[in-house]
């Protein structure tokens, strides 16, 4: 099991959109959420790496690669998971406050796989 650091910093999902959007976004938003829900829905710009794939060993996608990294899941239990995971790989990683759910109850963008709208559920 993991254990967390009550300190790790959290991003809001306001401060994790302006982080990686626009022309050059500073950083990568990561959703480490399995296969089945990012299908089902997914921020348009995210790049995607399951939580279990992580935990046994994967690397990350290219596109996620030496960048600083924004980490999401549904409710934001796998991104503090997974961001202590990428800690012990030296990798720069915070995790979103409320995860997808918060996202999409901001009225931020959530596609499907098609690029449709699409559902955090």
């Amino acid at each position: 099991m993991f254990r967390f650091r009550r300190s790790a910093p959290r991003l809001s999902v306001d401060e994790a959109r302006t982080r990686t959007s626009g022309d050059r976004p500073e950083a990568v938003l990561l959703d480490v959420r399995e296969k089945s829900e990012w299908k089902a829905g997914h921020a348009p710009d995210a790049v995607h790496a399951p939580l279990t794939g992580l935990a046994a060993g994967a690397a990350l996608p290219a596109a996620a690669q030496r960048r600083p990294l924004v980490v999401i899941c549904r409710s934001g239990h796998r991104s503090q998971q997974a961001v202590k995971l990428l800690a012990e790989r030296n990798a720069d990683a915070v995790d979103v406050e409320g995860g997808m759910n918060a996202w999409a109850a901001a009225g931020f963008p959530v596609v499907d796989e098609r690029g449709n709208t699409g559902s955090t559920a």
